[in-house]
């Protein structure tokens, strides 16, 4: 597979990461990357938010994962995490950007605790 200008060996553009598919332990694909939610100070990438559900785009839950729970798979060309569908159905999860604030450390370590990721 060719690299795109906006990637290399080692780093990929985050317009090519939006929209990957990303599939649980048992292989079955359980959603696609929305966004990143990078850290301002550090750079790091903190969170994916995965896209779940609905039809088309319409009625999607999201899931902000661990960004450390997510590696990613050449032969799949997606993410892989250790999560399930049916994992995910206990998740803390939103159904539109209204009602989840980033800004709430309560909000982080309850995504955390849920995967066992040391924040």
């Amino acid at each position: 597979m060719a690299l795109d200008d906006n990637e290399s060996d080692a780093l990929i553009g985050s317009d090519k990461v939006e929209g990957t598919a990303v599939y649980g332990a048992d292989g079955n694909k359980v959603g696609t990357i929305e966004r990143l939610m990078i850290d301002k100070t550090s750079g790091k990438v903190s969170y994916a938010v995965l896209s779940f559900g609905g039809f088309l785009g319409i009625g999607d839950d999201h899931y902000p994962l661990p960004w450390q729970s997510l590696k990613y798979d050449t032969n799949l060309g997606g993410y892989v995490t250790g999560i399930t569908e049916s994992r995910l159905q206990g998740a803390p999860k939103y159904r539109d950007e209204a009602s989840w604030n980033w800004n709430d450390p309560a909000a982080g370590r309850s995504v955390n605790d849920y995967y066992g990721v040391p924040i």
